[in-house]
C-alpha cells in the first residue's frame, strides 16, 4: 500500500484573506470555495484547505520550490514589505539561509503560521 498526503486543513480567522495571501506569494491561484474550505492545490497533488475558525494555533508549513520560483516568491515578499527570516525561530531577520546546499526563508502568514520556502530538502 502506498501512502500519500492528500490534503491538510489550514485553520485561519479569514479563509479568503489567508488563502489569497499564500497563493499570491507562491504564484498560485486559490480554487473555488468547497463547503467550508478555500483550497490551494499544489503541484504534487496535495491541497491546502483553508477553513475559518475562531482561534488559531500557529503551525508550520514548508514548501519545496525551484530556484526560479524561490526568487519570484522572495521578490513578492520583499515588494509587499513582509518580514522574513533565515531561521524558524525568527532570529535572523532579512536573511536567506543556505542549508542543505539550497536557500530558504521563513515568513508569517496573516494568522502567524510559520511559512517556509526552501529549494533543497
Amino acid at each position: 500500500m502506498s501512502v500519500e498526503l492528500n490534503h491538510t486543513i489550514v485553520c485561519v480567522t479569514d479563509r479568503e484573506k489567508s488563502a489569497e495571501f499564500l497563493a499570491g506569494i507562491l504564484g498560485l491561484r486559490t480554487g473555488p470555495v468547497a463547503g467550508p474550505f478555500v483550497p490551494i492545490a499544489l503541484a504534487n497533488g496535495v491541497t491546502l484547505d483553508y477553513m475559518r475558525v475562531d482561534h488559531v494555533t500557529s503551525q508550520h508549513y514548508a514548501f519545496l520550490v525551484g530556484d526560479e520560483d524561490f526568487d519570484a516568491a522572495l521578490a513578492r515578499i520583499e515588494a509587499a514589505g513582509i518580514a522574513y527570516w533565515a531561521d524558524p525561530v525568527h532570529e535572523r531577520p532579512g536573511e536567506v539561509n543556505t542549508m542543505n546546499g539550497g536557500r530558504g526563508v521563513y515568513f508569517a502568514d496573516p494568522d502567524g503560521h510559520n511559512m517556509e520556502l526552501l529549494t533543497r530538502a
